[in-house]
């Protein structure tokens, strides 16, 4: 199990707990789970790239955006 953190910069700050072999597809899922809005509607990224089939890592901080 990994951990990551995901900040949308509006106060909300969510540790999500995945498997390591899991996709941000999956991520995305538990994600939408714990704070209500649908996974089609959230972004992940971090800095300028976004996430759609990138690796994560355990501590990753990812920036959560709302579409």
């Amino acid at each position: 199990m990994i951990e990551v953190v995901c900040n949308d910069r509006l106060g909300n700050k969510v540790r999500v707990k995945v498997n390591s072999d899991d996709t941000i597809g999956d991520l995305k899922k538990v994600l939408s789970a714990q704070i209500g809005i649908k996974a089609e509607k959230i972004r992940l990224q971090k800095s300028y790239s976004i996430f759609k089939d990138h690796e994560i890592h355990d501590g990753d901080g990812l920036e959560l955006y709302y579409n």
